[in-house]
């Protein structure tokens, strides 16, 4: 019953917007609850509760399941930065709609790292276009956009040819809007921020 256990709406978001850009998708195919494949191996949380206490050997092939993941995502952006300069790297995700009684008040949340020119355009672009098709859109929020993740670690292992954005689906809102209006929102307010 945990939170932490999917995110509704994500993978079929993510799976229209590979389609219309014509872009690989990469998709964790098991629960935060298994391990946290958006963690850096290093992160205190990658195991969740429920895995931290497997023996020793069963984390060992959990972690290589989390190294293959990341490994995917490399070469998929290798492969773009041999043909050109720059890679843009959207993960979609999804946040509950009330954490510890508090009500969070987004329908969309943006996370990127505000210290890059490029980033920061592509979210307020976003932002801007989502706002318009009547979208309530946050910045880092309800995470901070350099937090221990993925695209963090994309950031410094790839430099200034990477740009990554990740979007954080609200989950009542994925359910109120649903995810064909969604996902078309999403892919106009793209095509837009990178034309």
């Amino acid at each position: 019953r945990s939170h932490r256990g999917w995110d509704p709406g994500a993978l079929q978001v993510a799976r229209h917007l590979s389609r219309v850009f014509e872009v690989p998708l990469v998709a964790g195919r098991f629960s935060r609850l298994v391990i946290d494949l958006n963690r850096s191996a290093h992160h205190p949380r990658l195991f969740s509760p429920w895995s931290k206490p497997l023996h020793a050997a069963q984390r060992q092939r959990l972690l290589a399941l989390h190294a293959a993941h990341w490994a995917q995502v490399v070469h998929h952006l290798e492969g773009v930065l041999a043909w050109g300069p720059r890679v843009f790297h959207v993960a979609v995700h999804s946040f509950t709609p009330e954490l510890d009684g508090e009500r969070r008040n987004a329908d969309i949340g943006l996370l990127y790292d505000p210290s890059r020119q490029l980033e920061r355009e592509l979210a307020a672009r976003l932002k801007t276009d989502l706002s318009g098709a009547g979208c309530r859109v946050r910045l880092n929020y309800p995470y901070r956009g350099v937090a221990d993740g993925l695209p963090t670690a994309l950031r410094k292992r790839v430099g200034a040819a990477y740009a990554g954005l990740e979007l954080e689906l609200n989950q009542a809102f994925v359910g109120e809007r649903g995810v064909p209006r969604l996902s078309t929102a999403l892919e106009h307010a793209l095509a837009d921020a990178l034309s």
